[in-house]
């Protein structure tokens, strides 16, 4: 239904004097190469695994488990059983598990079951009933950058 017409030229595979060999064609060269690239499923770290070390991806991560480490992510999501030793920088953090360590993040939201021991760096943030945080909560533009905010005198 869909084959290639058969050409009536020469099936030798050698070129005719005076033209140049031709290049196979393939699907994907019809697409244009500025295509953006699917978004990779996310990372999932069990309940049952333990990490003690560092993680960085541009992508998302899913901590069920223990991680003792700092974390750098775009979206980060603890879960209600998972618990973060170490310093979190993401675009957007969800916590519904435990935090111990700063957490900074464009937007950051801890949940009635969410646990947080540490200073929380943020753009926006969500608090919801239930959630049990000590610290201390700084707004800035750009939480994610290294240098802290000037002080306000």
């Amino acid at each position: 239904m869909f084959s290639k017409p058969k050409s009536d030229g020469p099936k030798t595979g050698t070129p005719t004097p005076g033209t140049a060999p031709s290049k196979p064609t393939t699907s994907t060269s019809s697409k244009p190469s500025s295509a953006p690239k699917p978004k990779p499923a996310p990372s999932i770290l069990s309940s049952d695994l333990t990490i003690k070390g560092n993680l960085t991806t541009t992508g998302d991560i899913q901590v069920e488990g223990t991680i003792e480490g700092d974390i750098r992510a775009h979206l980060l999501t603890v879960g209600e059983g998972a618990t973060v030793k170490g310093e979190i920088i993401a675009d957007d953090v969800v916590v519904n598990g435990r935090v111990v360590g700063r957490l900074r993040g464009l937007k950051v939201r801890l949940t009635a079951t969410a646990r947080v021991e540490g200073d929380i760096i943020h753009k926006t943030i969500a608090i919801e009933s239930g959630a049990h945080f000590e610290g201390t909560v700084q707004r800035q533009d750009d939480p994610l950058s290294a240098k802290p905010a000037k002080p306000v005198v």
